[in-house]
């Protein structure tokens, strides 16, 4: 039975058990007294831990990247950029009460081990502990790099115990971590025999014991772990960037673990999909790329766009990475099925299908409530999201790319800049321009021995890489660099009369080069200065306090050992 069936089936199962076997235990008894007899039951328990809940932070399926620089949003604000974290913070509460509940889950699962050793083969149990210690420690993992010290505990707790509990120190529980994942790499199968993407693997623990390394700055581990990632031999780029987040490469040797999504039986991006779809196919434009990430993306000479001749601003797509036009809809392409221009003078537009102009909704000259910010996704995103407006492209938890840059971040860090670094980040690159690493004269290799340089030039990588998958914040905070990305104005194109000063003093669409800095985040404020943008938002980031999320304050007015983070 494929996975998606089987986790439909067991839900089902649970819910009809629940309701004819309500009598079998004691009230005061835990319902699963019974549970945890055979294979079957342990499996339906640790696909629990599956769920999007314990996997995603923040707003549906992209994490954080809707509170980051690499996001416009017409509609929507949020704490981490808006200057309002509390302990209150519904964002904070949540991540809270969804990563502790994953924990009491994989220590329930656990302490069933060992009474189950006279009912289910030691193999298999040793399997079922593995995966219950990785997710365990992906959940203590978004904890520390959020909270700091925490709550630890590994065993099933009482009401009673869980009021005395006070944080441990996240360089002990750090060390609780790796154990974890050392204990799923070392018993965990290469692959599954129906080449299951979903479920933890040894390279999913080997993985994302070098993420959690890397967020915590431990180099030495982070790149020791990605290399035996690599040295595995199960994992390859996918040969296509764009036609990698579509559903017709939903089984491809770059996914190392990810959750599947299935209109059919019910697991979908929710009813948000209009969001993303510009306004002519039928959408609505509240989110879009914004104009900082745009500015952010590479020539094809490897050079930022205030360094490289090849950048003209009257034609911005124009010699730029390939992922740019792969991530958002290049200016009068087909998108959809029409034309996509947001020009405010383009009142029609064609529609490929019928060779017929119609309306051009994505124009200020037509509708107010066009493009935000004039940049619409396009990772993700195809005709299929428009035609019930439902969609489910499988969302990656990790995949190989971000391992290599991983390890080439760390090798980095470290100032170890050798071949396996070059060869690392331009495996990354060289795909997108859709060629081979060895083919240096078809994209800018990278081969620049110098720290600082190969430091900037990872970050850009991992930003016109990673967009939209739950990465940016994150990268923000443990670079220590979110004070200057998230404590600023954000700009776009919000009113007609800026466009229309755009290109009555003829410089549509970019009106000026903005300055980048070695973190690749473009100062666009003297363009805005100029009146040829609008300010859309002004974010807050205090970097005396929100490096970190506040505790919870319900945590901490019923638990007296419990103290807040600084500041808060």
């Amino acid at each position: 039975m494929n996975l998606k069936t089987f986790i439909i089936t067991i839900v089902t199962i649970i819910f009809f058990q629940g309701c004819v076997n309500l009598d079998l235990d004691p009230p005061s008894e835990a319902s699963s007294g019974n549970w945890y007899r055979n294979e079957t039951q342990f499996e339906m328990s640790l696909l629990e831990l599956y769920r999007r809940t314990y996997w995603y932070v923040g707003s549906y399926y992209y994490g954080d990247d809707l509170a980051t620089d690499d996001f416009s949003s017409r509609t929507y604000s949020y704490a981490q950029s808006a200057g309002t974290l509390s302990g209150t913070t519904s964002t904070v509460t949540d991540l809270w009460t969804r990563m502790y509940t994953g924990v009491a889950y994989s220590n329930e699962i656990l302490s069933k081990i060992e009474p189950a050793s006279s009912l289910i083969s030691q193999v298999k149990l040793i399997q079922f502990e593995a995966e219950a210690r990785f997710l365990r420690a992906c959940m203590y993992s978004t904890l520390i790099s959020y909270f700091g010290d925490v709550v630890f505990y590994t065993e099933p707790l009482t009401i009673e115990e869980t009021y005395t509990l006070g944080r441990t120190d996240k360089a002990t529980i750090l060390q609780a971590i790796y154990a974890d994942f050392d204990f799923a790499g070392e018993n965990l199968p290469e692959s599954y025999s129906n080449n299951e993407y979903s479920r933890a693997t040894k390279g999913a623990a080997l993985a994302m014991k070098a993420r959690i390394a890397l967020y915590q700055g431990d180099w030495q581990t982070a790149r020791d772990a990605a290399k035996a990632c690599m040295n595995l031999g199960t994992y390859s780029l996918h040969p296509n960037y764009r036609d990698l987040f579509l559903p017709a490469s939903d089984n491809t040797d770059e996914v190392i673990i990810k959750r599947i999504l299935s209109v059919e039986l019910g697991s979908s991006w929710d009813d948000n999909t209009p969001y993303f779809v510009t306004r002519t196919p039928g959408g609505n434009a509240v989110f879009g790329m914004s104009w900082d990430l745009f500015c952010s993306y590479l020539c094809t000479d490897g050079l930022p766009i205030d360094e490289s001749p090849l950048f003209d601003p009257k034609n911005p797509f124009k010699n730029r990475d390939p992922r740019l036009a792969m991530n958002t809809v290049e200016f009068g392409t087909e998108w959809l099925g029409y034309i996509y221009q947001p020009h405010p003078d383009s009142l029609k537009v064609l529609n490929v299908k019928t060779g017929k102009y119609v309306t051009n909704n994505d124009s200020k000259g037509v509708t107010q409530h066009s493009v935000y910010s004039g940049l619409i996704w396009k990772k993700w995103i195809d005709e299929t999201w428009t035609d019930d407006w439902k969609a489910d492209p499988d969302m990656f938890i990790m995949r190989y790319a971000d391992v290599l840059l991983m390890y080439a971040e760390a090798k980095i860090e470290l100032n170890e800049i050798d071949q396996s670094v070059f060869d690392a980040m331009n495996m990354v690159r060289a795909r997108a321009y859709g060629v081979d690493k060895s083919q240096i004269t078809e994209y800018p290799e990278i081969k620049i021995t110098d720290q600082n340089r190969m430091r900037t030039i990872v970050r850009m990588e991992r930003r016109m890489e990673l967009c939209f998958e739950g990465r940016r914040y994150m990268d923000l905070i443990r670079w220590r660099v979110a004070e200057i990305a998230l404590n600023y104005a954000k700009y776009g194109w919000y009113t007609s009369t800026v466009m229309r000063k755009i290109v009555d003093d003829g410089l549509w669409p970019l009106p000026e080069i903005p300055q980048i800095d070695e973190n690749g985040i473009p100062d666009l404020t003297p363009i805005y200065e100029k009146g040829y943008y609008s300010l859309l938002s002004d974010w807050k980031f205090d970097a005396s306090k929100n490096y970190l999320f506040p505790i919870p304050s319900s945590e901490i007015l019923i638990n007296g050992n419990l103290t807040q983070n600084p500041n808060y």
